[in-house]
């Protein structure tokens, strides 16, 4: 098959890693694709939400197969696009078109969407730009700490958890009155706290059946021990100790299957992944939100334990039958620390040299911000590499992870020190 991958950061060199190793895969190609993802497949210089050259690539390379990374196309109708055109449209595509992708588009659509379905999540009202009188009156009746939510896409950074009453109306101010978040807080979430472990859990549907991948947790804010503001995310582990079985099968049958039978139900045809942000709240799973494309930096660890052949799975979820299909995941543990440019989730600078990349003992690091200027790889993005381990242990992997870390060098480099440190004190309370 060729197959191509829209988007270019660490997700999609990790899909280009995966995808490459199946027989399936005759020619692959990324847009636009990074320093990593030419190392495996071709990079055509298109953004991501060209859909015109997009068509025209697709033609040109006879694409069979589309694996739509961020969300940001989805949202945009990439899917819808391609269906309307009679030239297009027998290309097989993951990832939802415009309807499903309001799962992530609209925090409002997703919480009425969750209420609707009976999909346990946290209670919280939406307030439009001229509400802001309204919603300042109902923040006089929550209990701090008070979520507020930017209705649309945000890169990730439009929550914010306020600590107290008057610093959640100054916010609220900022993000109704003075867009913050630009058109994405036009309309805000206020939802109360839920205070519990945050993980993901990830489904790949077809919009009938699905297989459920491995669960991870990620690290979302910038300094160790969770402090600083929100980021797209410094690291991730999968598996996760304390989602077990038990917990799990609460995922699946109070989550996962009342959400793909509510999409079935209100007729929206959905076939790529859902990411599924659950709260554990006493051995209790809450969603906190749905995204419709695999996350980053979770993918870095999640498809690295997937045993089977991806693209196979990938394909039947696009021609909708998953039915029977079964996953095997690898018992081994993975990890990963996102090295980021400093000053991230700020201002930085970019086009910093990078060195310590070598080819073998690097398989499991991940591009995500680089390009290569001048034969030299260059830092491109405020997250620019992800650096993987995978071991038999949380420990062994969690080494492995920073000791590859410790060998990239650029002007600048920052990443946190303490992933996956919370879970393997978790595991030694557990375990004594």
């Amino acid at each position: 098959m060729n197959i191509l991958i829209i988007g270019n950061g660490g997700r999609e060199h990790t899909f280009a890693w995966k995808i490459r190793q199946s027989p399936l895969c005759k020619n692959l190609y990324v847009a636009p694709g990074n320093a990593g993802t030419m190392m495996l497949a071709e990079n055509i210089n298109i953004g991501v939400e060209e859909f015109d050259k997009l068509k025209l690539l697709c033609l040109d390379k006879k694409i069979d197969l589309i694996v739509v990374g961020p969300e940001v196309p989805l949202v945009g109708g990439l899917r819808n696009y391609f269906e309307a055109d009679p030239l297009l449209s027998t290309i097989l595509i993951v990832g939802p078109g415009k309807e499903g992708a309001q799962l992530e588009g609209s925090k409002d659509f997703s919480k009425q969407f969750m209420l609707r379905h009976n999909v346990p999540t946290a209670k919280a009202r939406t307030f439009h730009a001229h509400e802001t009188t309204e919603a300042l009156n109902y923040l006089e009746t929550c209990t701090p700490p008070i979520v507020l939510k930017a209705d649309g896409l945000a890169a990730g950074k439009g929550v914010i958890i306020s600590p107290s009453i008057d610093e959640a109306k100054k916010e609220i101010r900022e993000m109704l009155e003075h867009k913050k978040f630009g058109n994405a807080s036009a309309k805000v979430l206020v939802e109360e706290f839920l205070n519990g472990i945050e993980l993901s859990v990830f489904v790949l549907t077809d919009g009938k059946d699905y297989v459920v991948l491995p669960e991870a947790k990620d690290y979302k804010r910038i300094g160790d021990g969770d402090t600083g503001p929100n980021t797209g995310g410094m690291g991730a582990v999968s598996p996760v100790i304390f989602a077990d079985t038990l917990f799990m099968k609460k995922v699946e049958d109070q989550v996962i299957k009342p959400t793909v039978d509510g999409l079935k139900k209100e007729g929206i045809p959905f076939q790529g992944f859902i990411f599924v942000g659950l709260m554990n709240v006493n051995g209790e799973p809450y969603v906190i939100e749905y995204n419709v494309r695999m996350g980053d930096p979770e993918t870095e660890v999640v498809l690295p334990r997937i045993e089977n052949d991806l693209v196979e799975l990938l394909v039947a979820a696009a021609k909708g039958d998953l039915s029977g299909k079964t996953i095997s995941i690898s018992k081994e543990f993975a990890a990963t620390v996102v090295l980021a440019s400093g000053g991230y989730p700020n201002a930085f600078e970019k086009g910093k040299v990078i060195s310590g990349i070598t080819s073998d003992k690097m398989s499991t690091l991940f591009h995500a911000g680089t390009k290569l200027q001048d034969n030299n790889v260059v830092t491109n993005g405020g997250r620019v590499m992800t650096a993987t381990g995978i071991g038999n242990t949380l420990i062994d992997a969690v080494k492995q992870a920073y000791g590859m870390a410790e060998s990239i060098q650029w002007d600048g480099i920052y990443y946190r020190k303490d992933i996956g440190q919370d879970l393997l004190r978790l595991g030694s309370q557990s375990s004594s």
